[in-house]
């Protein structure tokens, strides 16, 4: 998924997603901003779904570039 389809997902109903990792994240004033007024806009996501689902989205769009899909295909393989 890409980060500019996340609104798209955050309109429809809210699925139940298993969390098995936690992190301790800061983010500068203005991100965090951000990231408030975006669960104000999508009230039935929390600022943590809203996070969740961008890191999500980046790191997909990250691997699904040549270089760094190569190496991970690479690392598979060995």
């Amino acid at each position: 998924m890409k980060v500019t389809e996340l609104p798209g997902l955050w309109e429809k109903e809210k699925q139940a997603q298993e969390r098995s990792h936690e992190y301790n994240l800061r983010l500068p004033l203005e991100d965090a901003a951000r990231v408030a007024a975006l669960a104000e806009l999508y009230p039935d996501r929390s600022e943590t779904d809203i996070l969740n689902d961008m890191i999500a989205a980046a790191l997909d769009d990250l691997i699904s570039q040549a270089p760094l899909k190569d190496r991970l295909a690479e690392q598979k393989k060995s």
